[in-house]
Order: structure tokens, then C-alpha cells, then sequence
């Protein structure tokens, strides 16, 4: 199962790229920002895609042991990049947050960068061997407040989603990498308090909560989008409207081709294909597992193990977000949203976990024979 991990992790992915294609020329055509080009998302899509799979090619041949090496310059362009969302003429704010750089051929989001970056700051950190004897501090405190900068600046752009989404990463990999279970209850406690907190001091994040909370109360307006996307759900049923059949996607439910692409799944494929979606994003959870489990060394447990955690989790948030389980929160579906640098780095991550899962493999008799020859030992968990 170990061997063939690494295959089915992959035909997951393609599966939901094309499925994302596809509902994609469905739902783009309506998107009152397609500039009168119908296949305007198409288009721009598919260059991301090249793009992404380019660096996934790239990074499936680079040894992961690198990023170890690497992690700081990584570290300091995505700081550097986020703090560019700030500069005026350079940083693109659009419906109240500042999540982009404008480049003008295209909008880039530094925070996908962010998160990568890290996650390969957490898996060198807990990785090192003095790591072990450390206790609270070496452990907990310093680690946390090095990955706040990224998180911080994220936060401040608007992107509670995202910065979540990192800490709950970075937590999990610090309980992977050995920090004490009793320290990280009191720390998730203190963050949800936090962002709830946080939430309420933010006018339009307030109002999306309150109607979560209570979701009869503004079906016109904050809970616009997952009245019309509980709609989709209902309408879709078993068997689905059809391909191309679908209602909400007609100027109903805003942004159907970006974060509430799930819904548009339901409506036109119907429940099957919903449950399609869930079980590739399972698949890729454990066979992503797989590979952390069967990792070569301690950082490329922890690497893998971040990584398959950034996918996932934000599969979960965008799937809780779109059948009204979670709070409204605009986070695109890994491989089948519209979303450029989503997808890229997406792709980015699978490659790294290509080339964990390839150096994890068990090693053939001359290849035991050059490790010893060389000197050299393979660090393990």
C-alpha cells in the first residue's frame, strides 16, 4: 500500500483538477467580472495550471532535504511579499481586504507563499536534534512566535481563514514533532478565543458571524451566498440537474466559480459526485498519511505531514463554509476553485510529497552498499 500511495494521491488530485475544469466552463460564463469573455476563468486557469504543474515537475526532483537548508530564504520573501499588500499601487485591496500584489498581467497572493513557508520554518525547527532536550520555551513559545510574523501580517490583510488555517498547522505539526500535548490545549483555547474576538472588533466579519449564528436573519444579505448554496445542494439532489444545467450559478450565488464551486457541484452532478469530491480529498489524507508515516528522516515526517495539512484542512473549511457548518469565509477548494496561486502551490505541495514519498522508499541492496561506502547515515524519526 506504501508503494502505490504515491499513485493513488496523484490520480485524486487529477481527478479533481479536471472535475474543477470542467465545472469551471460551466460556471465562469456567469461571472459578472469575466470582462465579456466567456471563457475568460477558463483561460487564466489553465496558464496557473501550467504553471503549477511545472513546479510540481520541479519539486518532485528536488531532494526535500533542501527546503531544510533553504527554509529561511523562503521565510523572508513571503514576509517581504506580505508586507507589499500594504503598499499602495502595489497591493490590490478588493472587497475589503489586501490579500494581492498586483503584477498586472496577473493578481498574486502572497499568503499561499506564507503558509508554505511556514510549515518548512516548523518542520526544520522541530527537526534539529537539540530540539529534543528542549522544554517549554524551545518547544512552545519560541517556535509560536516566530511563525506569529506570517501569521500577524496575514491576519492584518483580512485573512482570518488563512491564518487559521496556519496556526491549527503549525500546532498540529508541533504536537507531531514532540511538544507537550498540555501545552497546546491552553494555546488552541487562547487562539479560538482570539479569533472569535477579533471577529467581532471587524464590522463585516461580525455580521457574517451573527448570521451564521442566526441564519434567517439576513438571507439577502451576509447569508446570501449559503442560502443560495443550501438551494444548489437541494435542487441538484441524487442524480443532479445535468452538466451545464445548473440555476444558482445564473447571477444567484456569487463567486459559484470561486469559493461556492462545491454547491454548483451538487446542483449539476448531484450527490454522488459530492461524495466523489469528499472521497478523492480522504484519499489524499491517508495516502498523504502513508507517506509521512513512511518518511526517511524526522523533517520529512513533519514536512509531509504540514504540507497534506494545508490541502486538507482548507478542503474541510471550504466544504463546512458551503453547506453552512462553518462561518462564511472566502478560502477556494484545493484543485478545483478558480484561483491561480491556489492551485499553483497546491501543485507545489503534491510535488514535495512525490519526492518524500520516492526517498522514502524502502533502499535496494547498492544503494545500502553506497550510503555506508559514502559515510554518510540516514537521520531517522
Amino acid at each position: 500500500m506504501q508503494r502505490n500511495s504515491i499513485y493513488l494521491l496523484l490520480l485524486s488530485v487529477v481527478a479533481l483538477i479536471a472535475l474543477g475544469i470542467v465545472m469551471l466552463f460551466s460556471t465562469s460564463a456567469f461571472a459578472q467580472d469575466s470582462h465579456g469573455d466567456i471563457y475568460y476563468f477558463v483561460k487564466r486557469q489553465l496558464l496557473w495550471l501550467g504553471i503549477g504543474i511545472i513546479a510540481c515537475v520541479i519539486t518532485s526532483l528536488t531532494d526535500y532535504r533542501w527546503w531544510y537548508r533553504t527554509w529561511m530564504i523562503w521565510f523572508g520573501i513571503a514576509i517581504i511579499l506580505l508586507v507589499l499588500c500594504f503598499v499602495p499601487h502595489i497591493g490590490m485591496r478588493i472587497n475589503g481586504s489586501r490579500r494581492w500584489l498586483n503584477l498586472h498581467v496577473a493578481a498574486f497572493q502572497p499568503s499561499e507563499l506564507g503558509k508554505v513557508a511556514a510549515v518548512f520554518f516548523v518542520a526544520w525547527w522541530f527537526s534539529r536534534e537539540k530540539i529534543k532536550e528542549g522544554g517549554f520555551f524551545q518547544t512552545l513559545v519560541i517556535p509560536l512566535s516566530i511563525i506569529a510574523l506570517p501569521m500577524g501580517l496575514i491576519g492584518a490583510e483580512v485573512d482570518l481563514g488563512t491564518t487559521a488555517l496556519i496556526g491549527i498547522t503549525a500546532l498540529a505539526m508541533m504536537f507531531v514533532g514532540g511538544t507537550r500535548i498540555l501545552y497546546l490545549f491552553p494555546v488552541l483555547g487562547a487562539g479560538i478565543a482570539g479569533l472569535i474576538g477579533l471577529i467581532y472588533l471587524i464590522p463585516e466579519r461580525a455580521a457574517r458571524m451573527m448570521t451564521f449564528l442566526h441564519p434567517e436573519s439576513d438571507k439577502l444579505g451576509k447569508g446570501l451566498q449559503q442560502w443560495q448554496a443550501l438551494i444548489a445542494f437541494g435542487s441538484g439532489g441524487i442524480e443532479g440537474l445535468g452538466l451545464g444545467e445548473g440555476r444558482q450559478k445564473m447571477l444567484y450565488l456569487p463567486y459559484a466559480h470561486t469559493d461556492f464551486i462545491f454547491p454548483m457541484i451538487g446542483e449539476e452532478l448531484g450527490l454522488r459526485a459530492t461524495w466523489g469530491v469528499i472521497f478523492c480529498y480522504l484519499l489524499i489524507l491517508l495516502c498523504g498519511g502513508l507517506i509521512a508515516a513512511n518518511a526517511r528522516d524526522r523533517f520529512g515526517k513533519l514536512l509531509a505531514t504540514g504540507l497534506l495539512l494545508l490541502i486538507t484542512l482548507q478542503a474541510i473549511i471550504n466544504i463546512g463554509m458551503t453547506i453552512s457548518f462553518l462561518p462564511n469565509k472566502g478560502m477556494p477548494l484545493p484543485f478545483i476553485s478558480y484561483g491561480g496561486t491556489n492551485l499553483a502551490a497546491s501543485l507545489f505541495m503534491v510535488g514535495i510529497l512525490v519526492n518524500i514519498h520516492q526517498k522514502g522508499m524502502p533502499l535496494t541492496l547498492s544503494e545500502e552498499e553506497s550510503v555506508v561506502l559514502g559515510g554518510r547515515a540516514i537521520p531517522r524519526f
